[in-house]
């Protein structure tokens, strides 16, 4: 019987090992390995909803056929916000600015030209907590193609 417990306390110590190389963990407890675990996991699945995110932006452009470019960049407190489309519609500045008013940013700082192309650059403060670049980037493209949706409907 000892040496049957041993080699299980031995298989456990083995895996507990390998569970640590795996997750990069410093820690020698087994439950603080365990912990650090569950903290490597919680952040490998945020990292598969940023990419999951993503890959819903680059489908939502490349169905919509628009040529339009959307880049989010993350500040201290809040995002600059730069779009630029080839086409100007009707109404496209208004949606843009709603979204940002949906996702809880204030616009304290842009530049806007809507002649014939439509550029804005704009700081958005953020409002609210846990609201990342991709989120912010995948609400202005949906902004932008139902603007367009609705304006070529007219």
């Amino acid at each position: 019987m000892m040496s049957s417990r041993g080699h299980k306390k031995t298989k456990l110590h083995e895996k507990l090992q390998l569970l640590r190389s795996v997750t990069n963990s410093h820690a020698l407890s087994s439950s603080s390995i365990i912990v650090d675990a569950s903290k490597y996991i919680k952040d490998l699945k945020q990292k598969v909803k940023i990419l999951n995110q993503e890959i819903a932006c680059i489908r939502m452009v490349e169905e919509s056929s628009l040529p339009v470019q959307v880049n989010v960049k993350t500040l201290e407190k809040g995002f600059l916000i730069n779009v630029y489309s080839e086409k100007s519609s009707q109404g496209l500045l208004v949606s843009v600015l709603e979204t940002f008013e949906e996702l809880g940013l204030n616009a304290i700082e842009a530049r806007v030209s809507c002649t014939d192309t439509f550029h804005l650059e704009a700081v958005g403060e953020n409002l609210v907590e846990n609201l990342d670049a991709q989120v912010v980037k995948q609400a202005v493209l949906q902004a932008i193609k139902d603007c367009s949706e609705s304006s070529g409907q007219d």
